[in-house]
């Protein structure tokens, strides 16, 4: 019978491969364990002005709003696939929508749309853009959330190209 590896070659190739397993232990016993926070100075204006999420508070009347926004309508549940939208201007007026009730604007860049359905089960999706069809909109970043403690509004914000809070005319879409 013909020998095909000598004895010292299965033993260096056991050796490697014992090495190669307890390498790879090592490492991945190695990976840290450590939760990587978000730093102090985020992005959200009012962050840094000391609320707790970055978005202004809700005020009563907001909520009163809010509430009756979903009285008003006949079904507040999502429908599976049903798309709601908003086109809101840079003052923060709601210039058309579907399922919008209406759109505030907080300060600068920071912006609520609130809509007659409940919204916790939702995605959205926002853009910088315009309501003119002769002109591009202005150059920015958009940033979208749910509302604190209002089921049925989204919380957004725009930003100038260098990253500062900046009024910037958006389409708002939410997808269930």
């Amino acid at each position: 019978m013909a020998k095909f590896f000598s004895r010292r070659s299965v033993a260096v190739a056991f050796s490697a491969l014992a090495l190669t397993l307890a390498g790879g232990g090592i490492a991945v016993a190695a990976q840290p364990t450590t939760v990587v926070q978000a730093p102090v100075d985020s992005g959200q204006p009012a962050a840094r002005a000391g609320a707790a999420s970055g978005q202004p508070q809700v005020t009563p009347e907001e909520a009163r709003q809010a509430r009756a926004a979903l009285k008003g309508a006949v079904g507040t549940e999502a429908i599976i696939g049903s798309t709601s939208f908003a086109v809101v201007g840079v003052g923060g007026n709601l210039i058309r929508g579907n399922d919008a009730v209406s759109a505030t604007r907080f300060g600068p860049g920071q912006y609520q749309v609130l809509f007659n359905r409940d919204l916790t089960r939702s995605a959205y999706v926002a853009t910088i853009g315009t309501n003119f069809q002769c002109c591009i909109p202005p150059a920015g970043e958009i940033a979208v959330a749910p509302r604190l403690n209002t089921p049925n509004a989204v919380y957004i914000e725009t930003y100038n190209s260098a990253g500062r809070p900046a009024d910037r005319p958006f389409h708002l879409a939410v997808f269930s």
